[in-house]
């Protein structure tokens, strides 16, 4: 358009007008194009910076420095504990083969997978029929269906019995609340191929040693064995097939109260006698190692032997050398969600969190699964965001340790100055203290108060 209105321009004292007009023209033409693409570039740039998200993906979360030093604290003294209890550290990947992760033992959990699709060509989508065809893995949901592969293919190199610490992260889809997230860290300790109650005895005791350490008096280490649960049942003549049914509805005690037990149970079509005396045992057991021994009279005939005196004496032996503050009671409502528990089952319970905050127990056939043997094993779980977030929540301080030290430096500070701190903070360091070499910023005051919340104790300004 601007060539065409200057084609037929001319001035006849300066013959190179249109030219230059022309020319000015094209360069106008130029820049405009120029623009319009600066402002595409700069529209797209508009669209990708509103389409990225800051926040984490739902059930996840960031970790401020304040948090990651109270978890560093504590996987520090979960290992410095456990190892003083004989247990050693070990890891799986966190990726587990799906048919492992869903071979019914994991309860609920199998529910909540977060699976991952096959790899280039074996990934077909257009050839799939069924969720196998494209799924082969899932990030592990627990530590323990890992742990039992692990076992199973190393067994020969490890030692007997193998006591197993495990810290890792594991991935659930539940639904995020106070305390649970999709992704969240595991911290374990297993004991396997030991078939004696020293094995629970040991758990516990470490267990509650550990946090002991961290600072949690008064909670309560609630113990069943799964054998009572099942020869409650079979004495108030549930039939064998509705077990599992009639655990799920009593794991609702502390949610719906016996009344609301009851009227599952009655609405779910169970016998008014059968459900009657069945409550009635829950009304009439204490929760001390007396009540184990009255329940036990009571279930003779229906309770394997041995069952109600190994239970006394894991009880027993722990209230005598335990090292926490704390106490542990036979509950015979306690159910635990997973499938593959066979015997003694516990569960740490603390008033401040208003829940469970750890539980395990034994699992002698899972890894049997694996190698065709039976193999015993037991295991308890913290929960170690929730130990996390009870601490932050109390403002918990980590026990001084080496002390900190910082320096903060005038800005243009002469290179002699500078190498003078510097050999100062690694004479510092080599005797461990924890050195910080920083410039000084504008608000020195507010610099000095973050350094302050931070832990540190010296904090020292240099000059020329």
């Amino acid at each position: 358009m601007i060539d065409k209105a200057l084609s037929g321009f001319s001035c006849p004292k300066n013959p190179d007008a249109g030219r230059c007009l022309k020319r000015s023209a094209a360069e106008f033409q130029e820049a405009a194009k120029s623009s319009e693409r600066m402002f595409i570039v700069t529209e797209r740039r508009e669209r990708i910076n509103m389409a990225l998200k800051k926040k984490p993906v739902t059930g996840m979360k960031d970790m401020l420095p304040e948090e990651m030093e109270i978890r560093d604290y504590c996987v520090g003294l979960i290992k410095e504990t456990y190892k003083s209890f004989g247990f050693c550290s070990m890891e799986t990947p966190c990726v587990e083969h799906i048919e492992n992760l869903c071979s019914r033992q994991g309860g609920d959990n199998e529910k909540l997978i977060f699976k991952i699709l096959k790899r280039g060509e074996k990934l077909k989508l257009d050839q799939a029929k069924e969720e196998a065809d494209l799924v082969d893995g899932g990030l592990r949901y627990d530590l323990t269906v890992p742990l039992s592969r692990y076992y199973s293919a190393n067994a020969n190199e490890l030692p007997s019995p193998f006591k197993a610490l495990q810290i890792g992260n594991v991935w659930r889809a539940d639904r995020p609340q106070r305390g649970r997230f999709r992704q969240f860290m595991q911290c374990d300790i297993d004991i396997l191929g030991e078939s004696s109650i020293l094995a629970e005895i040991e758990l516990i005791l470490a267990t509650t040693t550990l946090l002991g350490k961290l600072d949690f008096h008064d909670f309560t280490i609630r113990i069943n064995d799964r054998r009572f649960l099942k020869a409650m049942a079979a004495y108030s003549g549930f039939d064998e097939a509705d077990y599992e049914k009639i655990f799920i509805t009593l794991d609702k005690m502390d949610k719906i109260g016996i009344d609301g037990i009851r009227a599952e149970l009655e609405e779910n079509g169970y016998a008014e006698e059968s459900v009657e005396t069945y409550l009635r045992m829950f009304q009439e057991i204490t929760n001390d190692v007396e009540g184990v021994r009255r329940c036990g009279e009571k279930l003779e005939g229906y309770l394997p032997e041995g069952a109600a005196a190994s239970l006394e004496t894991i009880m027993s032996s722990v209230e005598r050398a335990k090292e926490a503050d704390f106490k542990i009671s036979f509950d015979p409502t306690l159910v635990r969600g997973m499938s593959y528990y066979t015997g003694t089952i516990f569960e740490i319970s603390m008033d401040e969190f208003g829940g469970s905050v750890g539980g395990g127990g034994r699992y002698d056939e899972m890894i049997g699964r694996f190698t065709g043997q039976a193999t015993p094993a037991v295991g308890f779980s913290i929960g170690f965001e929730r130990i996390v977030m009870l601490l932050l929540e109390r403002q918990y301080q980590i026990p001084i340790g080496g002390k900190k030290k910082a320096y903060l430096l005038e800005k243009n500070l002469s290179q002699e100055k500078l190498l003078d701190v510097l050999e100062q903070s690694k004479a510092e360091r080599g005797t461990g203290m924890q050195v910080m070499v920083m410039n000084m910023k504008k608000n020195k005051k507010f610099q000095k108060e973050q350094l302050i919340r931070q832990g540190y104790q010296e904090i020292v300004e240099i000059y020329d």
